[in-house]
């Protein structure tokens, strides 16, 4: 009995125990279960944050990829805006290149100087050389090939020519005339006969010494008187060569006329010139020379002076012809088609 007594105690005991022991592993359990319910609600909660923040980044991620194309699409716009924009720099500076040569020539065909095409295509090269693009290099050679070729022509100084001109006309008033000076009567060139001989008769000492020896007091006045006639008769007149006969023609009041009808043709001619009418002039300018070589003294300096200086004028005063620029303008036409 006190065996199963003892036995009994132990088992009641041993199942008090291991009662306990479930109920703590039960209860263990059971905050177990609880917590992970909590962590299993904090999992679900922490995943629909994360499935949002998922979709927000995916949204964002959607947006900057479309904000992204976006800005590559505008770029490229950009780019091809740039594009044209410098493009249409180049043809607007090509357009107006052309325009300021065309204007050029135009001015070069009225006045007859290559001055205005000269200062367009220096203008157009500096220009060229400002912008340097190098599509536009054949145009900066061409306009250098252009530049020399007009330079290489030698155009009337129209300027110079005036003043020669005037010049002229003031040593019109100074050269002497052929006939006109009543002293100098027809001296053109040299004198061919020489007064011998006294004005007043008087015989010389060899031919009174001559005559005196001879026959006698008749015979030697009548010497004397005849040669005393001739001296006078020898004194009226002079001979003398003259190249131009018409200058003999010519009264001596009329050679003011003769002078201001010279000087009106070297005006002519100035008009002429200065408005590029090469032909005109030169037909005033023989028309000049002709006149002083006809009636003015050629042995005079001044004579000489005028000569040499309408001389000088006539080669120059002559049309020359400035050459096109044919070679700028065919590539400023390559350059604006886009070649």
């Amino acid at each position: 009995m006190l065996l199963l007594l003892l036995v009994s105690v132990t088992a009641l005991s041993m199942a008090w125990y291991g009662q306990r022991r479930v109920h703590t592993l039960e209860q263990e359990l059971v905050r177990r279960q609880q917590d992970s319910a909590g962590q299993a609600t904090e999992a679900q909660l922490l995943a629909k944050q994360a499935q949002e923040l998922s979709r927000d980044a995916v949204a964002k991620v959607t947006l900057t990829e479309s904000r992204l194309a976006e800005i590559t699409a505008q770029r490229g716009q950009l780019e091809e805006l740039i594009q044209s924009l410098s493009r249409a720099r180049d043809e607007n500076l090509v357009v107006d290149i052309d325009a300021g040569i065309r204007v050029a020539l135009q001015q070069t065909a009225i006045t007859g100087s290559a001055a205005p095409l000269v200062a367009a295509l220096k203008a157009a090269d500096e220009r060229l050389a400002r912008v340097s693009q190098p599509r536009l290099e054949s145009v900066r050679r061409a306009i250098a090939r252009d530049l020399d070729r007009v330079k290489a022509v030698s155009v009337a100084d129209i300027a110079s020519l005036a003043i020669k001109l005037d010049e002229a006309a003031r040593l019109v008033d100074e050269a002497p005339l052929q006939v006109l000076d009543p002293q100098r009567l027809v001296e053109a060139k040299a004198p061919r006969a020489v007064v011998r001989g006294g004005a007043g008769g008087t015989p010389s000492p060899a031919s009174a010494a001559a005559s005196a020896t001879r026959v006698g007091g008749l015979r030697a006045e009548l010497s004397d008187w005849w040669q005393g006639l001739w001296a006078e008769t020898r004194s009226l007149l002079r001979v003398t060569r003259i190249d131009q006969p018409q200058a003999m023609l010519l009264a001596p009041e009329q050679g003011f006329f003769l002078r201001e009808n010279v000087k009106l043709r070297l005006l002519n001619a100035r008009l002429a010139l200065m408005s590029r009418q090469f032909d005109t002039a030169q037909s005033d300018l023989q028309a000049a020379l002709a006149a002083i070589d006809n009636y003015f003294d050629r042995s005079a300096r001044k004579t000489q002076l005028l000569t040499e200086l309408l001389r000088s004028v006539v080669p120059q005063a002559r049309q020359a012809g400035v050459p096109r620029p044919d070679d700028t303008l065919a590539a400023l036409t390559t350059a604006a088609a886009g070649r």
